[in-house]
Order: C-alpha cells, then sequence, then structure tokens
C-alpha cells in the first residue's frame, strides 16, 4: 500500500518509519528544507514517558492568573487575545472542568508514554542512531515543602501504572546532579527513573536518512494544500513545490501529521481540529564545564524551567505562551531561562552564547493528542501532541499503523478519537 505521511516531523519520521518496516511504500511531504524543522528543532529534549499529563489540568487553572502578572511567571498571554486564543482558552477551561476527565485522560497518556518508551528502545536498538540519545532519568525538583508532598500524589500513580519512581531528599538529588551546586531552594524531588532525553532535531533528521535508505521518498520544500475526496476516501493530496507546479499525488491512504499545520486539510472535509500553537523558548549552548553541568534532565519547578545535557551541550527551555504564530524572542524570557540555570547549575556554560530558539507546540485543548481515522475511509491523523511530541512519538507511530492495518490497538484510544471535539 502507497501511504502519504503529510509533515516531516518527529511525529511524522516515526511514522514513516514503522509504516515502512510493516513493508509499505511511504512518501513524507514537508514543507522545510529538513526533517525536524518546527517544532521538533528545539524542544526540552526530554522523553518523559512518566511525566505526561493532559493541557486541562483543574488545579493549574488557579495559578494560570497569578503566573500572567508575575514577570518570571511561566505562563504568558499576548495582549489583546486574538480570537483564536479566546476559543482555546474557554475551551480549556470546559474540559479542565468536566468531572474526572483530567485523570482519564492522563493515565490514557501515561499508558501510550509507557508504550513509546519501549519502542524507541526497539527502534535505537534497529537503527543505532546518533543523536545525544540516553534514558539516565528525569528529576521534578521541590522548592518548597508542599511541592514536595504534591509530588507523593503522582509517585503513587506511576506505582499504580508500572512507571519507576521515587521521592529523593536533598541530598540524594544532590548525589545524582553532583553538578547542581546553586543556592536555589531545594525540599527534595521526584525521580522518574526511566525517562530519558536527546536532541529531537538530529533524531527527525537521521531518521529520515535512515527511512530513505529503506525506500521512504521524503520530498522537502513542497506545501500540502488541499486533500481531493469524495464522501467516502481521499484519492490524492495537492502538492506545491517551491517555486513549483501544483500536482496531485494520488496513494491509497494518507496520514496527517502536521502540528499546528493539520487543521487548514480537514478543516474541507468536516472535521475541525482546535490543535492551538502554544509558545515555547529554549536555548542551547556548548558546556565550558561539564561536570558543572545536569547529568540528565532537571525541571526546576521554581521557574518552571527545564535543563537538559546533551552530549556535551545544555539545553533550557521554559514558557507556555499564547501568542498565535507569533515569532518574536523577548529578552526577558531569555532572562528568565538564564535565571533558572545559574540557580542550579552556575557556571557550567555561557549563557550569553547560547543559541535562542521559539517554536509552537500543537495542543489540543483538552491535552490528549489526535490518533486514529479520520473522516474519510483511508485518512488518519497523528497529530496535536501538545508538549509532548517527542516523548509520544514512537508510541503513537506505532499505534496509528496498526490502525491503518487493521489490527487491535495496543492501547485504548478514546482519549485520543479524532472527532471527540465535535461531540
Amino acid at each position: 500500500m502507497h501511504i502519504v505521511v503529510v509533515g516531516g516531523g518527529v511525529v511524522g519520521m516515526t511514522t514513516a518509519y514503522e509504516l515502512n518496516r510493516r513493508g509499505h511504500k511511504v512518501t513524507v511531504l514537508e514543507r522545510h528544507s529538513i526533517a525536524g524543522n518546527e517544532t521538533s528543532k528545539g524542544n526540552a529534549a526530554q522523553r518523559s514517558y512518566g511525566v505526561v499529563y493532559p493541557w486541562a489540568d483543574p488545579a493549574m487553572v488557579f495559578k494560570a492568573l497569578p503566573w500572567l502578572f508575575k514577570q518570571d511567571g511561566p505562563l504568558k498571554l499576548r495582549v489583546p487575545p486574538s480570537v483564536e486564543t479566546l476559543r482555546f482558552m474557554f475551551a480549556t477551561l470546559r474540559y479542565a472542568w468536566s468531572p474526572g476527565l483530567f485523570g482519564l485522560n492522563r493515565r490514557a497518556m501515561l499508558r501510550l508514554g509507557i508504550h513509546s518508551r519501549e519502542r524507541f528502545l526497539t527502534l535505537e536498538k534497529e537503527l543505532g542512531l546518533a543523536f545525544d540519545g540516553a534514558h539516565q532519568g528525569l528529576l521534578h525538583l521541590a522548592s518548597t515543602p508542599e511541592a514536595l508532598e504534591g509530588y507523593r500524589a503522582t509517585h503513587d500513580l506511576l506505582n499504580e501504572l508500572g512507571i519507576p519512581s521515587r521521592l529523593l531528599t536533598p541530598e540524594q538529588v544532590r548525589e545524582a546532579e553532583p553538578g547542581m551546586l546553586g543556592n536555589g531552594p531545594l525540599y527534595g524531588a521526584l525521580s522518574y527513573d526511566t525517562d530519558g532525553t536527546g536532541d529531537c532535531h538530529q533524531f527527525s533528521r537521521e531518521l529520515a536518512k535512515a527511512c530513505e535508505e529503506h525506500g521512504v521518498v521524503v520530498r522537502y520544500n513542497v506545501d500540502a494544500e488541499k486533500l481531493i475526496a469524495d464522501e467516502h476516501k481521499v484519492s490524492a493530496i495537492t502538492v506545491r513545490p517551491v517555486d513549483g507546479v501544483m500536482e496531485a499525488l494520488e496513494a491509497d491512504a494518507f496520514v496527517i501529521s502536521a502540528g499546528c499545520w493539520s487543521s487548514h486539510l480537514l478543516r474541507p472535509l468536516g472535521l475541525e481540529l482546535p490543535i492551538y500553537p502554544v509558545k515555547g523558548y529554549s536555548l542551547t549552548v556548548a558546556m565550558k564545564n561539564s561536570e558543572r553541568g545536569p547529568a540528565s534532565t532537571i525541571h526546576d519547578d521554581n521557574y518552571k524551567v527545564v535543563s537538559t545535557r546533551l552530549g556535551n551541550r545544555l539545553r533550557a527551555t521554559g514558557f507556555v505562551e499564547l501568542a498565535d504564530f507569533n515569532r518574536d524572542i523577548p529578552e526577558v524570557r531569555l532572562a528568565t531561562i538564564r535565571k533558572s540555570v545559574e540557580s542550579r547549575f552556575p557556571g557550567c556554560a555561557n549563557l550569553d552564547e547560547a543559541e535562542a530558539w521559539t517554536g509552537f507546540r500543537p495542543m489540543t485543548p483538552d491535552g490528549p493528542a489526535i490518533i486514529g481515522r479520520g473522516p474519510r475511509d483511508n485518512l488518519y491523523l497523528n497529530t496535536g501532541h501538545g508538549t509532548f511530541g517527542w516523548t509520544l512519538s514512537a508510541g503513537s507511530a506505532d499505534v496509528i499503523a496498526r490502525v491503518i492495518e487493521g489490527e487491535e490497538p495496543i492501547i485504548c484510544l478514546d482519549a485520543f478519537r479524532p472527532g471527540r471535539f465535535q461531540e
């Protein structure tokens, strides 16, 4: 079967890999000149299988307003907000206040995270890709006694699902992270023992090369403009190369994995995907003293900034900003990220020399990704993973490949069903 995958980010490329290894002819359409050059490029670099949680968190709703008015607060809103932003915010509130939904969605996402870790381990063994990848765990620091106490419920849930975790004392934290010599407040941490790291951009490019070596056709610098369909199936997709002539590419099946740019393809077929571009920022820099840097991934709850080791580099990421597709990088955002790193790992790198990046996480208002059959018999969706695209990519790729082949899903897909926003 010939299958077209729209999107060459980490979700699209892992999907292409899974379909190719099952014997399908695969064509990937990517609007950039290389793979993984949008949301996958400068993300937090953490594969946080045990951390995944829904965006519509009732507990976060009450913290959101104070964060907006705090200079270093992790949530920012562009003023005045657009109609799209307001629509997304109100939808988030509706899902957050839906009784029991957060817990159900969280468990579903964690089960997908467990499967994704298994798929990543298999994929890495099969291909041996170089992307500064590791599985040495993740620490959620507790800057207050209340934060540490709050981690106990998460620890219990992880134990229930068989995900290894530990509550650490400050001494145990410093033993696990000897480079953490800063004076930031510390009352302990929750350790996600089997979580991973890795350069998602580098992984996506290396995986694209491996896919091409196995026969996958990756077409770069092309815009996927429109799905040509009748009431039952999609027959082709119109593609416009840069400075080229539009063409209609025929195939037996189509998978949409275009992140924030997925919606425009589905809307003409009657399916609204409320995917919003949640903006984030990162700094990446070579460490001048790697012994003073993180051993793996540290989530500083004081600033809500994640610091991750990528070989001899440091990646620090922060902020959730609702600003549509605005790509500005305000200095005040970067200053907060630098402040967090210096409070935990002083002297590990010259952060003034860091490469700054901003990107858009394709977020759904409830939180789970959109995975499953679309509004036509041969149309499938694997998109809208929000902040967890890197984490969940390998698992969701395997899941959608099983759906396409008519197999029983390895996890329950109710939380991820594409039509849930119109129910």
